[in-house]
């Protein structure tokens, strides 16, 4: 069974940056692609930003050119840079792999962004 762990999360001022990492159990190169997500209290899940194999990043709209996903292969690390947060960032996150139909997911990690 392959496991996720986030971490990095925690509180942060308006405007101040984070990283989160998701460390896989697995190769890397299993998945295509890895994502990070988020889930806000009373919203649905939301993909923020994947990467894929070839490493070929997407963002959604709500975090591009404030975030950057990456990953180390060698390492099986997967991190979200989080720039210019903003209360409305406020979520647990969570990191996703694909692999054909298949999905594993993290247990989540809360960020709070607040004054």
């Amino acid at each position: 069974q392959v496991q996720l762990v986030e971490s990095g999360g925690g509180l942060v001022e308006p405007g101040g940056s984070l990283r989160l990492s998701c460390h896989v159990s697995a190769s890397l190169d299993t998945f295509d692609p890895v994502a990070w997500y988020r889930q806000a209290p009373g919203k649905q899940r939301e993909e923020l930003a994947n990467i894929r194999r070839n490493f070929m990043p997407y963002y959604g709209a709500s975090v591009q050119g404030r975030f950057i996903i990456s990953k180390d292969n060698s390492k099986n690390m997967v991190y979200l840079q989080m720039n210019g947060l903003k209360p409305e960032d406020t979520a647990v996150y969570y990191c996703k792999l694909q692999n054909g139909l298949t999905n594993y997911w993290g247990q989540g990690i809360q960020v709070t962004v607040s004054s």
